[in-house]
């Protein structure tokens, strides 16, 4: 067997590769470097459960970052556990082939109870009392412990939200660094999220100098990683799940749902409203580009569906057989599958009146909001003072008081000006693949279902995946 290490960049395209990132530039110039032919929706949850397991999401039933759990009647997003991905994942593969191989899954979505030997994933602590504290889940649990003594506390509020930068990426990579030499599993996998902040708080402009750095910085992760990597022998694969390209503003999808009097909401207190997802003749869970539209009776898909093909940004309204074209045909998707314009994206946005949207709208908060929210990335421009107003909430929280961390607006959809989901027109755009192995790639692009057995090609030669 061949050690491989696989180093996934997020948003990083073959676009991107060049003077910003000498390390990842000279893998692809001595191996090889091909776009990746993804699935959509190019998101997450959804391409990394292709990329493991080689099926499309009708497959593996990863449909996006989140659905309608129908059962519970509920949105959620960003669950974890491993059994929420069906068909069999690289790692299991591996064993079949040997039982010797081992592998370490590191960040990489779909983490806990995995069957891989060494894994770790963001996992915040939810005291009783309202706090969220930095921590991450580790198997065995053993490694938990060794990680923080070794690197600190996981930097989870540098991993999502406006303070999000590369300290994340670093301690990921240190991480990684760290079970490859104690642990030497056959397989690596480790996830660099680094690159995603600012591609879409700024878009994918390379003439910015920011953007130039995260590019420097990712790269010089990378390299590291290679370094160690090549120095006892490993092949490397770098991947990418999506590209990022312009964004201009949001789609409201289920703001005009709730016009036509399909969607419901419950009211809270002080006259907060929440999506009642149950009692919604339709409602949509917004993912990116992509917005999954649920419909309770199927007499109305036809009514919502020529609703929502009318709407300003809405690219194509997928029914059956357009879900059955594109891979997303399973019992997780909505009734209908909405894709945006290429410069569009859908908000999650329910509420009509500003003064009535729930009190989590203005906080980073990934689990109760029922759907994707890249606002999270940016403090409000309205709060004078962020710094300021940020440090003495959290000072408040500190001594003990109950205090909601409302620094994100609930509105200021324009400030993003990056978003990915759909298949981007120019590949050039798009995810990508390189090898240290040129004689293993092919001639074209590699589709996310065969990155699977391309990975087991580099481990075990060409013709066993």
């Amino acid at each position: 067997m061949n050690r491989t290490l696989v180093i996934l960049v997020v948003g990083l395209a073959p676009h991107l590769v060049g003077p910003h990132t000498p390390h990842l530039a000279r893998l692809a110039a001595r191996g090889g470097m091909r776009p990746l032919t993804t699935v959509t929706p190019a998101v997450t949850c959804s391409a990394q459960s292709t990329l493991v397991t080689g099926l499309m999401p009708s497959g593996h039933g990863a449909v996006a970052n989140g659905w309608y759990f129908r059962d519970l009647r509920e949105v959620l997003l960003w669950r974890q556990p491993n059994n929420l991905v069906a068909g069999e994942k690289i790692w299991d593969a591996g064993k079949a082939r040997n039982p010797e191989f081992t592998c370490a899954k590191m960040f990489w979505w779909y983490n806990m109870y995995a069957s891989a030997d060494w894994s770790a994933t963001p996992r915040p602590m939810y005291p009783a009392d309202g706090r969220k504290i930095p921590d991450h889940y580790a198997a065995p649990h053993a490694l938990h412990d060794e990680l923080d003594a070794r690197l600190g506390r996981f930097p989870l509020f540098r991993f999502w939200g406006p303070l999000a930068d590369i300290t994340s990426s670093d301690w990921i990579a240190k991480a990684t660094l760290h079970v490859m030499e104690t642990r030497r599993p056959t397989l690596t996998l480790t996830y660099l999220p680094h690159l995603d902040y600012n591609l879409q708080r700024l878009g994918p402009d390379l003439g910015h100098p920011r953007l130039q750095a995260d590019l420097r910085e990712v790269d010089a992760l990378c390299g590291e990683l290679i370094e160690a990597a090549e120095r006892e022998g490993q092949r490397v694969l770098v991947v990418s799940e999506y590209g990022i390209t312009r964004a201009t503003d949001a789609v409201h999808i289920n703001r005009a749902l709730r016009e036509a009097g399909l969607l419901a909401v419950r009211p809270e207190e002080h006259g907060r409203e929440v999506l009642d997802a149950g009692a919604s003749a339709a409602f949509a869970m917004a993912d990116h580009q992509i917005a999954h539209v649920y419909v309770a009776d199927p007499a109305r898909i036809a009514e919502v569906r020529a609703l929502v093909e009318g709407l300003a940004g809405v690219e194509q309204v997928w029914d059956r057989e357009g879900k059955r074209a594109n891979g997303l045909d399973h019992p997780r998707s909505g009734e209908l599958v909405a894709v945006a314009e290429a410069d569009r994206w859908f908000s999650y946005y329910y509420w009509l009146d500003a003064e009535k949207a729930p009190d989590f709208a203005a906080t980073v908060d990934i689990h109760r909001k029922p759907g994707y929210d890249p606002v999270e990335l940016f403090v409000d421009p309205e709060i004078r003072f962020p710094k300021l107003a940020a440090g003495w909430k959290l000072a408040k929280r500190k001594a003990g008081f109950r205090q909601l961390l409302d620094i994100i607006s609930p509105s200021a959809t324009h400030l993003v000006k990056g978003t990915h989901g759909r298949l981007t027109d120019d590949p050039a755009e798009g995810p990508l693949v390189i090898s240290s192995e040129p004689d293993l790639m092919p001639e074209g692009p590699v589709p996310a279902t065969g990155f699977k057995a391309l990975t087991l090609d580099h481990i075990f030669g060409p013709g066993v995946g």
